[in-house]
Order: C-alpha cells, then structure tokens, then sequence
C-alpha cells in the first residue's frame, strides 16, 4: 500500500511572479488592486497590495484565490453553476471565504489544479484582466 501521495504544487518564485504581474498589470492602467496566490490547499503562497487598494479587499482577493483553489474553476462561474437552486444559493452564501464573483482563477496545469490566483480592488473585470495577466507570467494563461 502506497501511503504517500504526491501532489502537484506551486513553487514560491512562481507564487510571487504571479501576484507581481497582476500588480504590474494593474499599475500600467491605473487600477489599485491586492493580489494574492494560494496552494491547492488554500495555503496562501505570495500577496501584495498597492498602496491605495482597497483595505477590505486584502481579505476579498485572498479569499477569491481560496475559492479557485478549492473548487478549481473562476469565482465568477459560481452564479452558474448553482443556476436558480435557492437552496444552494443559501447553503454556499453563509459559507465563510466563499466568493461568487468575478477576479478568482484557478491555476491549473494540464486537467489538475495547483492553487488559485485572487484579485481584489478594482472593478470585477479589471480584478479578472490582472489575474489573467498573473497566470500568463507564470505560462499558464494568455496575456490579459
């Protein structure tokens, strides 16, 4: 019996390249954003905020990385795919972390996921464009 498994993870230099290219992305359009990086365990791995992002949106973007992390697909399918179940809609909202909109994307290699990328300060589809931008340095996404 094999009693160790081995999972794919994110490395530290590619964590933080990540949450630099969201930044970078961010500071070239004049957005203030917190970008952070988690492991598929939901462990945070890299974080930075701007100066001037949004306090409250550390915890957001940190939270949206979690929640790709987790389920490994976007924060912003989440609407979708609890549809009109009003009781999944109540059951997941009064889970703690859990983000239903947009700026959270998975990091996935192949058909696993190793961790997630959380974007949080500017509008939903400006928080998505630097988290594209953050897996696209770190090869695993077009440019945003």
């Amino acid at each position: 019996m094999q009693v160790t498994a081995a999972i794919p993870g994110i490395s530290c230099d590619a964590a933080q390249a990540a949450v630099a290219a969201a930044i970078a992305h961010a500071e070239r359009r004049g957005w203030k954003i917190n970008a952070a990086v988690v492991d598929r365990g939901g462990n945070l791995m890299a974080f930075l905020r701007m100066p001037g992002a949004f306090i409250h949106s550390i915890d957001i973007a940190i939270d949206k990385a979690y929640t790709s992390a987790s389920f490994g697909f976007p924060t912003k399918a989440w609407m979708g795919a609890i549809g009109h179940d009003e009781g999944m809609k109540f059951g997941f909202s009064s889970q703690p972390r859990l983000i239903v909109f947009g700026g959270g994307l998975p990091l996935r290699v192949g058909d696993d996921w190793i961790g997630g990328i959380g974007v949080s300060g500017a509008s939903e589809a400006q928080d998505e464009e630097c988290a594209h931008a953050g897996l696209a340095a770190i090869g695993l996404g077009a440019p945003a």
